[in-house]
């Protein structure tokens, strides 16, 4: 399974990326309106700084409206993936765009039959939104893992990105599923990072090296 990070802050990208473990990026306009720059400087920036995919969503409610977009979107730069969300609009717009070599990645995606749907529209990607499902008192990973189920049985070729992620158990149940990608916050991969017995094994073996070298003096 893939690891993306799930901001548009490019300090928090460029520091990601320099551990090697993050194959791409999903923004949305929520995140990208936090940073208070231009969108399309912030795409351009965020891709020049990952050779994986890059997601940017468009704002349009129309099928045409959202090519149009799309279309602007792509031509930012070759790892730009469009973000179009699971509406008969976005469907629309989905199989046209499959159809000029645009890829899609469908987000807002809360059910399976969503999935399926978008699949057969020709999205790329799906994303399956975990945190958001488990939040209404349903099972957001059992999405995830029938999205796979159903994908790989039908050969489908669209790729689940688990999305929502709320902390690393999310990332681990993830990976269990099948997903192909989890997209996380910085802070579940600083989480995913970090455990008290690590820090705790790291302090002992300075202290006993620095207690052997005052004994070799």
């Amino acid at each position: 399974m893939r690891l993306f990070l799930d901001t548009a802050n490019v300090a928090d990208i460029r520091e990601a990326v320099s551990w090697g473990v993050i194959s791409g990026v999903t923004t949305n306009p929520t995140l990208v309106a936090k940073e208070g720059r231009d969108f399309h400087e912030v795409i351009r920036e965020i891709a020049g700084l990952v050779s994986g995919p890059v997601s940017a969503e468009v704002i349009a409610q129309d099928a045409d409206g959202m090519v149009a977009e799309a279309k602007v979107l792509a031509g930012l730069a070759p790892n730009v993936v469009v973000k179009v969300p699971i509406t008969r609009a976005g469907l629309q717009a989905t199989k046209t765009l499959a159809e000029l070599g645009i890829a899609v990645n469908m987000t807002l995606v809360f059910s399976v039959p969503q999935v399926l749907l978008a699949a057969r529209a020709g999205a790329a990607f799906v994303s399956p939104f975990v945190g958001r499902v488990d939040d209404v008192g349903e099972d957001g990973m059992a999405v995830v893992r029938d999205a796979v189920s159903i994908i790989t049985h039908y050969g489908l070729g669209t790729q689940v990105i688990a999305a929502s992620i709320r902390h690393p158990a999310h990332v681990v149940a993830a990976a269990k599923a099948g997903a192909h990608i989890a997209t996380v916050p910085f802070k579940v991969l600083e989480q995913m990072l970090h455990h008290p017995l690590t820090d705790i094994g790291i302090e002992r073996f300075l202290a006993d090296w620095q207690q052997a070298g005052q004994k070799g003096r």
